[in-house]
């Protein structure tokens, strides 16, 4: 699975933090739409394996966080760039027949952890037009209430994947310069 591949390349960076001159109480992970997922999932894992020492953050981008997102909203359709059709065909291919079944693990589809206390400082941006929109503000919703410090930052107007079809505009500037803040925050 993705996830446990992504969760062996942090333990290997945090191992060998020293000889590579890094800060091991300065490592986040980051992920943009599935890689949001897979971050969010990584970040689970971290904290039930007890990763030494712990992730500073996890930063999630439009992530697709939720394998049961699967009810179009016929309002919206007509201005998604990924669609909900584009979602089961990913998740389906991630996850086989166990797409939307309770057998689907809270590490593969992180909006399914029932217990999200623990986990590093989060930042989550997702756009308006985006079909993880409301994912991700329960996601964050949930993370507040478990305590977790929570960054959410939501962008009206705009859709999935819009970083890669909004250059020079005010809203990706704004979603640049957020999420570097965030990276140098560190």
């Amino acid at each position: 699975m993705p996830v446990e591949d992504c969760y062996a390349a942090l333990v290997w960076l945090s191992t060998h933090a020293q000889e590579l001159q890094i800060d091991p109480k300065r490592l986040a992970v980051a992920g943009l739409s599935a890689g949001g997922g897979i971050a969010a999932g990584v970040a689970l894992i971290a904290r039930d394996r007890r990763l030494h020492p712990p992730l500073a953050k996890q930063i999630l981008l439009t992530p697709m966080l939720d394998d049961r997102n699967t009810v179009t909203d016929s309002s919206l359709l007509p201005l998604v760039t990924w669609s909900w059709d584009d979602s089961w065909t990913g998740w389906n291919a991630l996850l086989r027949d166990e797409a939307g079944s309770d057998s689907v693990s809270q590490y593969a589809a992180p909006a399914r952890a029932r217990d999200l206390r623990g986990l590093p400082a989060t930042f989550i941006d997702v756009g308006t037009l985006d079909i993880f929109f409301d994912e991700s503000r329960v996601y964050a919703e949930k993370l507040e209430a478990a305590g977790v410090d929570v960054e959410y930052q939501l962008y009206q107007g705009v859709p999935h994947g819009f970083e890669f079809r909004g250059a020079g505009t005010d809203v990706l500037n704004q979603a640049l310069a957020r999420r570097y803040a965030t990276i140098k925050s560190l």
